[in-house]
């Protein structure tokens, strides 16, 4: 199974009520496919970049599900059918996923590599005191006039 994100947009003057009652319906299709519905984020109503169909805002709806090609496929077919949806867009995000996590392998192989192989650092040494600071011959900065 592969993981996918599917952001879809639902037109304005549709209901709250509806619009939760049109997700569930969604998911509940998903599931008897045989997907499974990892999350679910209603994000409420947006401004769009551009005029789709005379409207100017949407109610935004983001799925997260792992499922088989195929169904990835009914599932977009629904979503095209219904007239509530302006516009949806399908991502796979596995393929994301696998390479940050081989990355993030590789980069702690390199510094479980790099601490093997560095020497144990040096103790650093007492501080001076303050004391003995104040003693010392300070230090003459450039473009500083000398002192006599």
């Amino acid at each position: 199974m592969r993981i996918y994100e599917e952001l879809f947009i639902i037109k304005p003057d549709v209901l709250d009520e509806e619009v939760d009652v049109f997700v569930e319906q969604i998911r509940t299709q998903m599931v008897t496919l045989g997907a499974t519905v990892d999350k679910v984020d209603k994000w409420g109503k947006r401004r769009l970049a551009y005029r789709v169909d005379k409207y100017r805002e949407g109610t935004y709806v983001l799925f997260q599900y792992s499922a088989e090609p195929q169904h990835v496929h009914e599932f977009e077919r629904r979503l095209r059918v219904a007239d509530q949806v302006l516009k949806f867009i399908t991502v796979r995000i596995d393929e994301n996923l696998k390479r940050l996590d081989k990355r993030k392998k590789e980069r702690d192989k390199r510094t479980a590599k790099r601490a093997a192989s560095a020497p144990a650092s040096p103790a650093p040494g007492p501080a001076p005191s303050l004391a003995q600071q104040m003693t010392e011959a300070p230090v003459a900065l450039p473009g500083m006039p000398k002192e006599s």
